[in-house]
């Protein structure tokens, strides 16, 4: 722990509350116990989606270069991954399946270019799991990203033999210099099915997320995509897609999430008064409301990478999705653009302005993410400088699935002596810690379950800690003193 306790105290005390949240920051012991009648008195623990994601393709944020050593990668990614820790975040979205290959073992697919250097080259080791080994020990959940259908994003560029343009390329079709899987074809859909589903079975992640990318965006002079479908045959053809991989993970692995990422517009116009030159409803056949409103996701991410104050309004967008079903929704917000040639002049200040509305507007449990995680590293225009002194400022769980049944797992036994929490748990994946510091509760760390010690402040008067389990639900607290 860096910072001194008191240091945390006199930040968090300035903290504002979270809508939403299983409890606020920080609660007066005294107060919470007149307040609840609690007999420990103990504040829940915060929660809130702190997310980035890391896209390898072109290699936006990892690796920084492709062909790199394995432990120049490894190295690169463990500095990610305690950048994301130092300021209290608690999910990557990492990219595994860029364009029809693997930043991970398979047998179904070639290794990805974009990290060995060369399509079905293998770079040394096992990227996903070594991130899954990582973004763990540090209490990080890992988002496996998947894109569905892409199968290059430039015709020309290399392919192995084992890649499906050239190993199947009756199921490929030519969209300018993109290329993309017949997704009329319900061998492709059952192919991307298989893909996801065998890292589900093999890996210990915790959440499946595709991107925006289902039918390609439109090219100006390329006309309509060549499949002869109607728009809303695609979309009948995503809408089976998505229905299937949800009850597929579920009937799998019930705790693993299934979050989605489309465009931040479904249709121009919608809300009122939003522009867009593009509708994700007519031309890229993604009817994301109809995800929502069906419960084919645990999480709706919707891209939502404009300013508030603008023709594509990031709140007025916020409202309007998180309408249109019971289930989280976490906008994306681009923290790349500050400063940015796509943005000039965008402040810091816009994103941490929007990360406050996520917390405030409309419904569902609050969380965002960032994209990407690049410009978090960056301290692009004092961003993870301004968060960690505030939005950040204290430690966070993942929100709960109410929607899925299962049992909050069981209060844990531990012991505090001299500095030392030491704990053992059942059926917990976390333990989420908080300290008593003159008669405050301040969330303090949240850490793998198999840890089963940390250091605390000597100065803390007493210790709460609580399991938490693979579906986000926690136990009640146990104080230690």
């Amino acid at each position: 722990m860096k910072r001194s306790l008191s240091h945390i105290l006199g930040i968090v005390s300035l903290a504002l509350l979270f809508v939403g949240c299983t409890g606020a920051p920080i609660v007066s012991a005294q107060e919470n116990l007149e307040r609840s009648g609690a007999a420990n008195g103990v504040p829940g623990f915060p929660t809130e989606f702190r997310g980035a994601w890391s896209a390898c393709v072109y290699n936006i944020d990892w690796p920084s270069k492709a062909g790199l050593s394995a432990s120049t990668q490894k190295a690169q990614l463990v500095q990610m991954l305690d950048k994301m820790a130092a300021l209290n975040m608690n999910a990557i979205i990492f990219q595994v399946r860029p364009q029809a290959d693997a930043v991970y073992y398979s047998a179904l697919e070639p290794w990805s270019g974009w990290v060995s250097g060369q399509m079905g080259r293998s770079p040394g080791y096992d990227p996903l799991q070594y991130c899954i080994q990582q973004a763990h020990a540090r209490g990080i959940e890992v988002h496996a990203w998947f894109n569905p259908f892409r199968a290059s994003p430039n015709k020309n560029k290399y392919a192995s033999a084992s890649h499906i343009s050239r190993s199947a390329p009756h199921l490929v079709k030519q969209y300018g210099d993109y290329l993309v899987m017949d997704i009329s074809r319900a061998e492709v859909r059952q192919h991307a099915l298989n893909v996801m589903m065998d890292v589900v079975r093999r890996y210990d992640i915790d959440g499946v997320h595709l991107d925006d990318y289902f039918y390609p965006y439109p090219k100006k002079g390329l006309g309509d995509f060549p499949d002869g479908r109607s728009p809303s045959q695609r979309r009948a053809y995503i809408d089976q897609y998505v229905s299937s991989l949800y009850s597929s993970v579920k009937g799998t692995k019930p705790w693993v999430r299934v979050g989605i990422s489309p465009f931040g517009i479904w249709k121009p116009g919608v809300p009122s008064g939003v522009e867009a030159n593009v509708s994700a409803y007519d031309q890229l056949a993604c009817d994301a409301p109809k995800w929502l409103r069906n419960g084919w996701v645990d999480y709706m991410m919707p891209q939502l990478y404009w300013r508030d104050h603008s023709a594509q309004s990031y709140s007025k967008l916020l409202s309007w999705w998180r309408g249109q079903g019971s289930r989280p929704v976490w906008p994306g917000i681009a923290t790349s653009r500050i400063n940015s040639s796509e943005d000039p002049g965008r402040p810091a200040s816009e994103i941490t302005h929007q990360v406050q509305l996520s917390r405030t507007v409309g419904r569902n449990w609050v969380g965002h993410a960032h994209w990407s995680a690049k410009a978090l590293m960056q301290n692009r225009g004092g961003i993870s400088t301004q968060l960690s002194r505030g939005a950040y400022a204290y430690p966070a769980l993942v929100p709960p699935m109410p929607w899925i049944a299962s049992a909050a797992p069981p209060v844990p036994a531990g012991r505090y002596s001299r500095g030392r929490l030491t704990w053992s748990t059942q059926d917990a994946s976390k333990v989420a810690i908080q300290v008593l510091s003159q008669g405050q509760w301040i969330p303090y760390r949240v850490v793998p379950a198999y840890l089963e010690s940390v250091g605390i402040p000597t100065s803390a008067e007493a210790v709460a800690i609580r399991s938490v389990n693979r579906y986000g639900q926690t136990s009640a607290p146990i104080v230690l003193r």
